[in-house]
């Protein structure tokens, strides 16, 4: 994973080298270098803003259900932990298969859309085809 960063990185680098050496105006230099730090910095917070929202909900669940089942057995033990564990590794494994097999299907065929379909994304699309099969 890192390696392919660290490609995707150098072809980004590559792009606005090959970008500056088409103009000889500092300013545009300048202005390029400039729109290419803001998008790395861009695509690297959202990343982490991502990440970090998918580790709160987690350790919230995990939490929660260890609570829960703590509270209903009236003990704290390493069944708790167990359960808790199960259930939200179970919950968040079903739904990124999910989410997967949505962009899966999105991606696969886009059909014409009608008229009345005209303003829904894919990923709608793909819940509908999903609708009609079943």
């Amino acid at each position: 994973m890192k390696t392919q960063n660290r490609k995707r990185d150098a072809s980004k680098d590559a792009e606005v080298t090959l970008k500056l050496g088409n103009t000889n105006d500092k300013r545009e230099q300048y202005r390029l270098m400039r729109d290419a730090m803001e998008k790395r910095f861009i695509r690297i917070t959202r990343g982490s803003i991502v990440g970090g929202v998918r580790l709160g909900m987690f350790t919230t669940t995990f939490y929660g259900l260890q609570n829960i089942l703590a509270d209903k057995s009236g003990v704290h033990d390493v069944y708790n932990i167990v359960g808790a564990g199960s259930a939200t590794a179970t919950t968040f494994g079903l739904i990124s298969w999910l989410h997967l097999k949505l962009v899966e299907k999105a991606n696969e065929k886009r059909p014409v859309l009608s008229e009345s379909n005209k303003e829904m994304p894919s990923l709608g699309v793909a819940i509908k085809g999903l609708e009609k099969e079943h």
